[in-house]
């Protein structure tokens, strides 16, 4: 038997959505879209995943996924559509 998550398994957004786990990216995407940036963001600042769970399922760099959420905070879906930087 699997044990209970006190995790909710939807997100109610200020506009009224419902986000779910289905509505998430797949894992192991080879190019990021501001659009899957945005639900992936939104999936962590409403409670669906944690930033940890996120920057796991996806590989992300704790680095690349807080300036996610900064460049989202700023400027908007518009702050998501930069590419990432060159290491």
């Amino acid at each position: 038997m699997k044990a209970q998550s006190n995790r909710p398994r939807v997100a109610k957004l200020p506009d009224g959505q419902i986000l779910s786990v289905a509505d998430l990216p797949q894992v192991n995407l080879s190019r990021w879209t501001a659009s899957r940036k945005l639900v992936v963001v939104r999936s962590v600042v409403y409670g669906l995943l944690t930033q940890r769970e996120a920057i796991e399922r996806y590989g992300l760099s704790e680095e690349e996924f807080t300036s996610w959420i900064k460049h989202f905070l700023e400027h908007g879906h518009n702050g998501l559509k930069c590419t990432k930087l060159k290491e």
